[in-house]
């Protein structure tokens, strides 16, 4: 029992060492996130989305494909008409994935120019203190916290040092990069549930298959999803087909 308190105060202190060893190799950086940002969107293809952004796209065009699916099901009964349903499943999400990148781009934007944004209000800050708020309020609240007083002074030191940048909040090739992922996403992401359509000629077994094969693209979504997020993998991969067919209920109940 006289032990506890000193795990406890080692544990303590272990932490507050990650931390500040987290702080010594972030801050140097800072300055060079006000002005450039190394975004996922400047990066090789490869990594130009991150692993949030392409879970999240896959799962909305699974759940417009099988929105679009069942609902053509319960509308045509058993006379499924399979060309039909091809050509209105890929078709939904081609567009869909087309608005999507529109909406990928105008965010892009809206980040590069928040952080111009940024940049300003800490060189026209009225005093140090203002401009060091400024900086403690652009980082992550637990990093902000633990951040000595000199450490962000030599931060707003640096950027008043900076030139003004030239350039407003445009688009580089790599956000055209990831806007076409994400509708690439948005579209292939509606082959799996669609392919029993191809393979099978019972329409009623090809729609058993693809209602299979969307719960296991679910499932898989949301135990990737666990894994970048800190979760238990299989819980939220059984989480995730829950919350997705519920979804999928109610755009069917409400006419897709």
């Amino acid at each position: 029992m006289l032990l506890a308190p000193d795990k406890q105060a080692r544990r303590a202190a272990v932490k507050k060492l990650r931390w500040l060893r987290l702080v010594g190799e972030t801050a140097p950086k800072i300055k060079g996130c006000m002005t450039r940002m190394p975004e996922a969107s400047d990066s090789p293809f490869g990594n130009v989305l991150d692993p949030m952004e392409r879970i999240s796209e896959t799962l909305f065009g699974l759940i417009m494909a099988l929105t679009f699916i069942c609902s053509l099901g319960v509308a045509t009964g058993t006379d499924i008409n399979i060309q039909t349903m091809l050509i209105g499943a890929l078709g939904c999400n081609l567009a869909w994935g087309i608005v999507d990148g529109g909406l990928y781009l105008l965010a892009r934007i809206n980040n590069r120019g928040d952080k111009i944004l940024t940049l300003r209000a800490i060189r026209q800050a009225p005093d140090p203190e203002t401009a060091r708020r400024v900086i403690a309020d652009a980082l992550p609240p637990e990093l902000a916290a633990i951040l000595p007083l000199e450490q962000l002074e030599s931060m707003r030191q640096k950027l008043q040092r900076l030139p003004e940048p030239t350039a407003g909040p445009g688009l580089t090739k790599g956000d055209w990069t990831g806007a076409l992922g994400l509708c690439l996403l948005s579209f292939l992401s509606t082959f799996p549930v669609v392919i029993p359509f191809l393979l099978l000629s019972d329409a009623r077994l090809a729609l058993r298959v693809s209602y299979a094969v969307a719960i296991v693209m679910l499932f898989c979504c949301g135990y990737v999803f666990g894994i970048h997020s800190g979760l238990r993998p299989w819980a939220a991969g059984l989480a995730m087909v829950a919350v997705g067919g519920a979804l999928v209920g109610i755009a069917v109940a409400l006419g897709g």
